[in-house]
């Protein structure tokens, strides 16, 4: 009598009685066959999970801001996002905690501070003397709406309520609309007004200001007096202003595509009139009107003609064009198109002063989509190659994948494909914004990211030592013919767009193979080839992948032709590869049948040194319904052999024979032990074998030719052809009366993501005991329909034990599929060398069936000291070099990385099956398949995500619910070691594109166009800090301009004017309370300090101690100043006494 089994008892306990059951294990295994002890060592002081690093091109810009001593741009959001970028691998993301959209941007130049302006009329002073920037001092603006703010070098100007300090050095004013009256400095203007544009600017000495109406009047406000000096008035409305850097004149673009230049002391009529973008007629009169020209700089040099900079201002009947950037230097005007829309841009100058020649060297330029930055000092105005990852969104991202711990030779190859696929034209400059340094990064492993796209591209990136930088870039789409109109694509009705994006990519870093699944449910699979090679017929295989299910009694006798090839033939593809598809139609109606959903081009095709395509994979489509996506894909370069499924069924390829081995719907899988008693149709059901299972049907029968199925995977007896035709007559009639609603059902299945397959969808407005598997559940539970909709959603291959009985591991393929069951066939490769060409691979399913709860996501195996076992791969080599020096290579037999057990050791349980699902994991041990540990993730969610990763020598599971929990459990126990709630399911772009790999790493795609990594590792996040780049560097203030003699003699050009003289409490009054509230930041020394703890807080708290002192020496100094004024104050009248009293006599005083 076998022992009481205590394991049915832990079932559904949480993760306490999960480690008891661990203590208790070796209690219940018969004696003899005992598990062995394997040492866990991760413990969840190994796991904290933080954010590392945001890669891409920043959602949704609203503002720009840059510093022309540090060399540091600075971009804001409309979600609240702040993106710092210096020099190439220095970047750094900030969020305001309000969300609010940011306004305007402005560093204090050279001192490693910035002023965010938010929608919400706030504003935020951050630090970026810290890794990591933190806002010191925050200001609630409470009666009035601020729309525009300055910042000086001496005082800060622009219209507004009081203006509030923030800071050493600086003030902030705002610009606000006040019941249509315009308040500046501390009083209010004479001059009504319409609400200003917010386009202030100060004088080049400090103390004037530019006020542009949308009336067409500009005030030049005089802030030591407190009034206006004078008013410019124009019919048209102001965009923006700018000033001449001598003070002198200033420039307006106006809504009609003009641009007025005004003298300051003549306010009449403006000195010149330009209307850049406007038809000249010919009789003298004003130009046709053009689009408004919503910014203009105004930027001087010292040996020619100033540079004007615009964007906007085009003629109204470009229609179509694209929005552009206007450069006029001199008499060349020079129109530069972008390809998206222009959120703002700024001139890079020499000097940081405005009263001094600007010397303008570059213009940034904010797209909507992009960053470009132009290169003023050449001819064509060139752009600079842009260093940073911000074309992740070039196409949309459709799916993505994170390798950690690559070979070492992958990057440098990768590096070396795709530097030949750069463009040329770029400025032979170096990159200009290049403030910041590098950290010291201590992680030394390869890490790649791929990313497929929407237009089918894939690239591949390194993201070593928390950085980004695109390796190389696959094109899928160019082994298709592309059509010109939508008429001329009848065969693409699967997709409404995007025909080849990419949905799933399967890649092995060792043999450096790859295969995709697009969204027209194709597969293509490459090789990596450093040479280049123009191949004349692009192979192809189409596969009839349909499995059908009758909820009704069927007219029996119908039955397919057998297949004429004989299992014993040496070459066992059913369907020869194909240059392109051939259309034809099966039904009398004209139904599309057998046709892919794209053309393969019959054309030679010219490959490149990268990735070359090996064989393309189509499904067709079936008596009138297109083929659906795929859900799952797996390549092995061992075996040679690539698989994939969907919700009809499964098909495995030798992509080395071009072969088809196996096409089975998913429920021919189980064979006689469904355990939903679903039954496929008619014809099926008189070959179903009796007997246990799978496992027992004929290795020597034959195979339907339309099923494309391997020899071994079912019986058929022989038929008459006039029966076969009538009763595939009346099939065709059946289904034409549910074609449309079919149809229907199978385009909305096309649109699904297949991280989330069907019954995962509908989990929402289900029960959760609808996703849990029952022996006692029927057809008669839940519909048929879904039911027969059973996707493959997992898919593994390995060397295991595939049967009870085994003795030895043996190649197999284990299969998960969305209703919780994992099943195992069996693979038998022929030897290596000429003969696996020759010789048929014999696929057989074994008949082992496991279940659990959820849809299979992941599946992994260990061996007997817990060391994950990777399948099976073939180093790479290359295939495109002469045949006699490739022979010592063919001589290689395929490389199993496994590792087995001594032959001196107990075969009986060697081996463990790592099992994830959405809803429980499960560890089997092999060959027994017994349940060794059981896990129940999550009861009222589900898991979206799940890895078998490798961390600290050691490995674990790690999943992503969707209620969003990240989730990590040790191996093979699964005992809960982190437990974090962190992002929840908002969309799916986070399901389909969040994804774990080793060393503590993960991924997901925070928003379209960044991606965001995080950390579950504790040791990485103890040392980011130290990885992490330095924003603000020590830099010397470039000297002021030289006012020169005659200016400082007689009083000329800019002065300095006191702050205090200007805003003090003596000069305007006291400030109301009620204006704006003050927040402190959680950036102070104080905030900093108490963050700082660890390891690295020792060096952390040396760094705040010199942050400390700089601050107080600071002090110092503005004490030191205030100390020499007094006393040169005092020197100044005691020396006045002394001539005073120097001639006077005692008797005098």
């Amino acid at each position: 009598m076998r022992k009481f089994n205590i394991r049915k008892v832990l079932d559904g306990l949480t993760a306490g009685s999960s480690s008891a059951s661990q203590q208790q294990q070796p209690q219940q295994h018969p004696p003899g066959n005992r598990e062995p002890e394997i040492q866990e060592t991760l413990q969840s002081e190994h796991f904290q999970l933080c954010k590392t690093v945001r890669h891409g091109f920043p959602y949704q810009p609203s503002a720009l801001a840059f510093d022309p001593v540090q060399k540091i741009l600075a971009v804001g959001t409309q979600t609240g996002a702040l993106r710092l970028f210096g020099r190439p691998g220095v970047e750094c993301y900030c969020q305001h905690d309000s969300g609010a959209a940011v306004i305007q941007l402005q560093f204090l130049i050279n001192e490693g501070a910035l002023v965010s302006a938010l929608a919400d009329d706030t504003l935020h002073l951050w630090n970026l003397r810290q890794k990591r920037p933190a806002i010191l001092h925050s200001l609630k603006f409470c009666r009035e709406r601020h729309i525009f703010y300055s910042i000086g070098n001496h005082i800060n100007l622009c219209p507004l309520s009081n203006p509030c300090s923030l800071g050493r050095h600086r003030n902030v004013a705002v610009g606000s609309p006040s019941s249509q009256t315009y308040t500046a400095g501390y009083g209010k203007s004479s001059r009504r007004a319409i609400q200003p544009q917010g386009v202030p600017e100060s004088g080049v000495d400090g103390g004037q200001l530019l006020i542009g109406f949308e009336s067409g009047t500009v005030v030049l406000w005089d802030l030591k007096s407190k009034k206006a000096d004078y008013r410019y008035t124009y019919d048209e409305a102001i965009h923006s202003v700018a000033w001449h850097h001598e003070g002198k004149q200033f420039i307006c673009s106006h809504s009609d595509g003009t641009l007025t230049i005004w003298n300051v002391r003549s306010p009449a009529k403006p000195v010149q009139t330009i209307t850049p973008h406007g038809k000249q007629l010919k009789d003298g009169k004003k130009p046709e009107p053009c689009k408004p020209i919503l910014k203009v700089e105004f930027k001087t040099t010292r040996s020619g003609e100033p540079f004007i900079i615009l964007s906007g201002g085009l003629s109204y009947d470009t229609v179509g064009r694209r929005p552009c950037l206007t450069v006029m230097h001199g008499k060349s005007t020079a129109v530069l198109e972008m390809d998206y829309s222009i959120v703002d841009f700024l001139t890079l100058c020499e000097t940081p002063y405005p009263n001094d020649f600007q010397e303008p060297y570059a213009v940034v330029v904010l797209l909507e989509k992009d960053l470009v930055l132009i290169d003023l000092a050449q001819n064509g105005y060139p752009i600079f190659e842009n260093p940073y990852p911000l074309s992740i969104h070039e196409s949309p991202v459709t799916c993505c994948e994170y390798f950690a711990d690559c070979p070492v030779d992958l990057i440098p190859a990768l590096y070396s494909v795709g530097a030949r696929q750069k463009r040329q034209g770029y400025s032979k400059k170096e990159w200009p914004i290049n403030g910041g340094n590098w950290g010291l990064g201590a992680q030394s492993y390869p890490e790649i990211i791929i990313t497929g796209h929407a237009d089918g591209s894939v690239k591949f990136w390194d993201a070593s030592a928390i950085t980004l930088q695109v390796l190389y870039k696959l094109k899928t789409a160019k082994v298709f013919e592309k059509s010109r109109n939508k008429d001329d694509r009848p065969n693409t009705d699967i997709v409404d767009e995007d025909p080849y994006a990419i949905q799933i990519i399967s890649w092995c870093p060792e043999s450096r193979m790859l295969c995709i699944a697009g969204v027209s449910a194709h597969v293509i699979i490459y090789r990596f080839s450093k040479q280049e090679v123009i191949t004349e017929v692009i192979p192809m295989l189409e596969v009839r992948l349909l499995y059908e299910i009758n909820d009704v009694e069927s007219p029996e006798g119908e039955q397919a032709p057998p297949l004429p090839t004989p299992v014993g033939g040496t070459n066992p593809q059913p369907i020869p590869p194909q240059s392109h598809p051939s259309t034809s139609s099966s039904s009398s109606d004209g139904l599309r049948d057998n046709v892919p959903c794209l053309k393969v081009k019959n054309s030679p095709l010219k490959q490149s040194p990268g990735y070359q395509t090996e064989l393309v994979i189509q499904l067709v489509w079936v008596g009138g319904e297109p083929p659906q996506q795929i859900t799952s894909l797996a390549v092995n370069s061992s075996y040679g052999l690539v698989v994939f499924g969907n919700c009809n069924g499964i098909a495995m390829v030798d992509y080395l024979q071009k072969a088809v081995l196996l096409n089975l719907g998913t429920i021919e899988l189980y064979g006689s032990n469904d355990p939903y008693r679903r039954e496929p149709r008619s014809p099926r059901k008189s070959r179903q074998p009796s007997g246990a299972g799978l496992c027992d049907i004929s290795e020597g029968t034959v195979i339907p030719e339309d099923r494309c199925k391997s020899p071994t995977s079912g019986s058929s007896s022989p038929h008459n052809s006039d029966d076969e035709q009538k009763m595939n007559n009346f099939i065709e009639k059946v289904k034409t009366k549910s074609r449309k609603f079919s149809k229907m059902v199978a385009s909305d299945i096309a649109k699904m993501s297949r991280k989330l397959s069907l019954p995962t969808d509908l989990k929402p407005d289900l029960d959760v005991k609808d996703n849990s598997f029952s022996r006692s559940r029927s057809s008669s539970v839940t519909s048929i329909d879904k039911e027969s909709r059973e996707a493959i959603s997992a898919l593994h291959f390995c060397e295991t034990f595939t049967r009870k009985a085994d003795s030895s591991p043996s190649p197999c393929l284990w299969v998960g599929t969305t209703l919780g069951t994992v099943l195992v066939i069996a693979l038998n490769l022929p030897p290596g060398g000429e003969q696996r060409l020759l010789q048929p691979v014999i696929v057989s399913p074994s008949g082992t069936i496991l279940r659990l709860k959820g849809a299979i996501l992941r599946m992994a195996f260990l061996d007997t000291t817990g060391c994950l076992v990777p399948p099976a791969y073939e180093p790479w080599r290359e295939h495109n070099v002469p045949e006699e020096k490739d022979e010592k290579e063919k001589l290689k037999k395929r490389r199993p990385v496994s590792v087995s057990p001594s032959s001196s050791q107990e075969i009986s349980e060697n081996q463990y099956a790592v099992i994830c699902s959405e809803k429980q994991a499960k560890v089997i041990s092999l060959p027994t398949q017994n349940c060794a540990y059981k896990q129940n993730i999550t009861e009222t969610s589900f898991v979206l995500r799940g890895d078998i990763v490798a961390l600290s020598n050691s490995i674990c599971l790690a999943c992503f619910c969707a209620n969003g929990h990240i989730m990590t459990f040790s191996l093979p126990s699964l005992r809960p070691l982190l437990d974090v709630y962190y992002l929840p399911l908002t969309n799916m772009r986070i399901a389909r594109t969040f994804c774990f790999t080793n060393n503590g790493q993960a991924l997901y795609l925070v928003s379209p166009t960044e991606i965001q990594r995080l950390t579950y590792s504790q040791e990485t996040c103890e040392n980011l800090q130290e990885m992490l780049g330095e924003l603000f560097t020590p830099v010397e203030t470039p000297e002021a301009p030289n006012r020169g003699f005659f200016k400082g003699l007689f009083g000329g050009g800019a002065q300095s004017l006191d702050r205090e003289e200007l805003f003090g409490e003596s000069a305007s009054g006291k400030a109301s309370r009620s204006l704006a509230q003050h927040i402190p930041g959680p950036g102070g020394i104080e905030g900093v300090k108490g963050a700082a703890s660890g390891v690295v807080g020792e060096l952390a708290r040396a760094r705040l101690a010199l942050d400390e002192r700089g601050q107080k020496l600071g002090d110092l100094e503005e004490r030191t100043a205030a100390m020499l004024s007094s006393a040169e104050s005092f020197s100044k009248h005691a020396h006045e006494m002394m001539l005073k009293y120097k001639d006077k006599k005692w008797y005098q005083f």
